[in-house]
């Protein structure tokens, strides 16, 4: 096994502990286990030729994540904000800790630290695919469950905030998802010309 499957394998025995489940062809499974893996699978298929670092971050971008509730911080835009950055933050130094383990230098565990943490989004050729990575499996696999907790126009203000993070290979990606005929039309909305403009 080499050194980043070692790795990979590292990442995913602690996201097994996460107490949250998920439903997986009628199977529950630790959520954050099934959204790494999502991560590295959506990754592999967008950009085949991802650099270590990058499929590290990848996988890493959720780990451990129920560490840290969103509930420990002020239940407005402010408290979000600070919930996640400093979930970034930790995913980065848990990540950084697992890679150090396995012999990874430290120019690597800076690297995927700034991947985590997003700099220069739009600037950084890697930043941006792990943003379009992000929004893909997003759209793809939470949508739906998003969409049962939320109204419309708050859907079609979050999907419009996802498409503009992403690249345009990201938005020609995402528009060949399967997704179900009611967040295919959501989608449709948020990305039609606002007719107020």
């Amino acid at each position: 096994m080499s050194r980043l499957q070692r790795t990979l394998e590292a990442f995913d025995a602690l996201n097994r502990e996460d107490p949250n489940r998920e439903m997986v062809d009628g199977e529950a499974q630790p959520k954050e286990l099934v959204y790494g893996q999502r991560m590295s699978e959506c990754l592999g298929q967008f950009c085949p030729d991802a650099s270590e670092t990058l499929q590290l971050a990848a996988r890493s971008q959720h780990i451990r994540r129920w560490a840290i509730a969103r509930s420990d911080y002020p239940m407005d835009r402010a408290g979000y904000k600070r919930w996640r950055t400093d979930l970034a933050l930790y995913h980065g130094e848990v990540a950084g800790q697992v890679m150090a383990e396995q012999g990874y230098d430290d120019a690597s565990i800076e690297r995927v630290k700034d991947l985590l943490l997003k700099k220069r989004l739009k600037r950084d050729p890697e930043v941006q695919t792990l943003e379009d990575v992000i929004c893909l499996v997003f759209l793809r696999f939470y949508l739906d469950d998003f969409a049962r907790k939320h109204d419309e126009d708050k859907l079609i203000s979050i999907i419009r905030k996802t498409w503009n993070k992403m690249s345009d290979i990201g938005h020609a990606e995402a528009l060949k998802l399967p997704l179900s005929a009611p967040m295919q039309s959501l989608v449709g909305k948020a990305l039609a010309p606002d007719e107020t403009d």
